[in-house]
């Protein structure tokens, strides 16, 4: 299975203090893919705010930057999501905030709102520069499911075209796989025995797909498997944060209900409060 081309790139423009940073970085990642990128901007179009955008896109533009300014009024998320579907756009890119109080985080902020309902890939930044900060380590999931190929794929083409020195796959293993009561000596051998195994054939499981990934892709590149016990989500998040990563890399949900985002599991975990950079490859 092939990475997920990166032909169109979108972000949402506002008026925030992270504009210039945002804008950069959705540029460079635009110029690293040779992306045509649109801006998309909830409100009127005017001289003023096309003259600032210009302004922000010019240095880009000599080096070959292919862009667009879409203005359209509305609902922010009604416009971004329409917009993507109009434009094609493969990667929404969104400014997002670290964290959220669980009010603001129940009811649903605009980039949660969008990236549980985007059909597209979805890069959400919280730590966006006006200079660019070399992306050194990835953390990508490598749960047993059908999307996590093209997900790891994909990864290692990010991490190629901006160059990652590190890429680790972690393998979220729950606890309920380990069932084992540990209350005396015996029962901590079997509960480590069984660790041990589940954790072996994890590894060989994602090395057979880490065996298929195009080697231009993983050349000098660090690469390590990570099997880890906890709750899915949580627990990378969690990890990707300890480790320092600069970008989490994630599968996209398959379904969406309220009671998803009510009860967090999964992606929900890594929206609650971002550990870091994080891309949802859909």
């Amino acid at each position: 299975m092939s990475a997920i081309a990166f032909k169109t790139i979108g972000i949402g423009v506002t008026f925030s203090p992270n504009l210039e940073a945002n804008i950069n970085e959705a540029a460079r990642f635009a110029l690293c893919f040779s992306s045509k990128l649109v801006l998309i901007h909830v409100g009127e179009a005017s001289e003023k705010k096309t003259n600032i955008f210009l302004g922000f896109l010019n240095p880009f533009k000599s080096k070959g930057l292919e862009f667009e300014l879409l203005f359209q009024p509305g609902d922010p998320v009604d416009v971004i999501l329409s917009s993507t579907q109009e434009k094609n756009i493969d990667l929404l890119i969104i400014g997002a905030l670290k964290k959220e109080n669980f009010l603001k985080y129940y009811l649903g902020s605009i980039a949660r709102k969008i990236t549980r309902q985007a059909s597209c890939s979805v890069l959400l930044l919280i730590n966006p520069s006006v200079k660019r900060v070399p992306c050194k380590h990835i953390v990508v999931n490598g749960l047993k499911d059908p999307k996590t190929k093209e997900t790891l794929t994909t990864s290692f083409l990010v991490g190629h075209k901006l160059g990652v020195d590190k890429i680790t796959v972690v393998e979220e293993i729950e606890q309920d796989e380990v069932s084992v009561k540990v209350d005396d000596d015996k029962s901590l051998r079997k509960s480590t025995i069984v660790k041990e195994r589940l954790r072996l054939r994890e590894e060989a499981r994602v090395k057979k797909v880490l065996d298929t990934i195009p080697a231009n892709y993983t050349k000098d590149m660090t690469i390590k498997s990570q099997p880890i016990f906890g709750k899915r989500g949580y627990s990378i998040g969690h990890y990707a944060q300890v480790a320092r990563a600069d970008l989490l890399v994630m599968n996209a949900p398959t379904k969406m209900t309220f009671w998803d985002r009510l009860f967090p599991h999964d992606i929900e975990h890594i929206l609650t409060e971002l550990p870091t950079d994080v891309l949802i490859v859909q």
